[in-house]
């Protein structure tokens, strides 16, 4: 049994990584279409293609320890050595779904703990609970909200992937004790009258003042309102539909006079509804619009998605169709504004409190 790297000169000048896989007297080729290696020119090339290698290395290695593991029923030697690192990046480099850009997310953060600890290397051999339970006290100390909660989730999910392919003995996360604390940071969300009065003060960027606006009235996030096309809009029917950056889920939103009256005459099909500046620079004019208003808020641009769901909530619209004007996957995350909305009503209710 034997899994080699092969390589290939492509008529373009780069090189093609193969791998030679000989077992039970049969020999196969299996072609590694995402790791090709670049004719190198300078010094950052060569650092890339150096990348490359090492995560073909982590993919012959799994291979290898697969196979072994297979013949003998039991974890192999190579899979004891295996750098974890390494073995994770080729999962994501290969891994489909939606959730792609947060399981690489959670790989950083492994490697940035590793690196802190002084254990980049470190293998599966050596991944032990009191390791994992020291990463967990890193991510508490590094993460705001339920970040913490939410790299470890992807973390565990590509360890318990490690030990179904057999490069662990036993599933490690078994021994962990630690338990991951991870609470939502509370977000502050802006009334209909706090809109009012933030629609009615001077800003310095009507286009931010329009989108900010636009985004409270619709859920938008920053990173759809930027890249939203006068296509997407269908000023007859009073619809919007737009394909979420976030979760790629087609969002069919019903456009209300006031979203209707924050559009200018339209453009053309591609050309963007809104001509907005950086994110940085549409928070900072939106920082200084609400310090203006005497909002006394902390309100970033992803404030205009909360605020239009806690006001839906808030004004009786039921969580089901609140969850679908939204595009979330799960009613688990509407559910947070049902709690804003409570509170905003115990606030109303505190105001007419008289005295017996």
């Amino acid at each position: 049994m034997s899994v080699l790297i092969r390589k290939r000169k492509n008529a373009d000048g780069s090189t093609s990584l193969r791998l030679d896989i000989y077992h039970n007297g049969q020999r196969t080729i299996e072609t590694l279409k995402n790791l090709k290696l670049a004719k190198f020119s300078n010094v950052k090339d060569r650092e890339d293609n150096k990348k490359l290698l090492q995560q073909a290395e982590a993919i012959r290695v799994t291979r290898a320890a697969e196979l072994e593991a297979n013949n003998y029923s039991m974890v192999s030697d190579a899979g004891k050595k295996t750098i974890i690192t390494i073995w994770m990046q080729s999962f994501v480099d290969g891994y489909t779904k939606k959730d792609k850009r947060n399981m690489q997310g959670a790989l950083n953060r492994f490697a940035d703990y590793l690196t802190e600890v002084r254990q980049p290397g470190l293998t599966f051999g050596n991944l032990t609970a009191l390791i994992i339970e020291d990463f967990i006290d890193y991510l508490e100390a590094n993460s705001t909200g339920e970040g913490a909660a939410s790299y470890y989730n992807r973390f565990k999910k590509m360890v318990k992937q490690a030990y179904r392919k057999r490069l662990m003995k036993d599933n490690v996360l078994d021994f962990v004790e630690r338990k991951i604390k991870g609470k939502a940071k509370k977000k502050d969300t802006l009334t209909l009258n706090e809109l009012k009065t933030l629609s009615a003060t001077p800003t310095e960027s009507s286009e931010v003042r329009r989108a900010f606006l636009f985004s409270c009235v619709t859920g938008l996030r920053w990173c759809d309102v930027k890249a939203l096309k006068w296509q997407n809009i269908r000023i007859a029917s009073r619809q919007m539909n737009v394909t979420q950056s976030k979760t790629g889920e087609v969002v069919a939103t019903p456009l209300n006079d006031t979203a209707i009256q924050l559009l200018n005459e339209a453009g053309a099909p591609v050309a963007n509804v809104f001509d907005l500046p950086t994110a940085n620079g549409a928070n900072k004019t939106l920082k200084a619009w609400v310090k203006r208003a005497k909002i006394n808020k902390v309100i970033t641009w992803h404030n205009a998605r909360h605020s239009f769901g806690t006001n839906l909530i808030y004004n009786d619209v039921d969580i089901l169709t609140a969850s679908k004007l939204l595009g979330h996957t799960s009613m688990k995350h509407t559910q947070r504004y049902v709690k804003a909305a409570d509170e905003m009503k115990q606030k109303a209710t505190d105001k007419v409190n008289i005295e017996l």
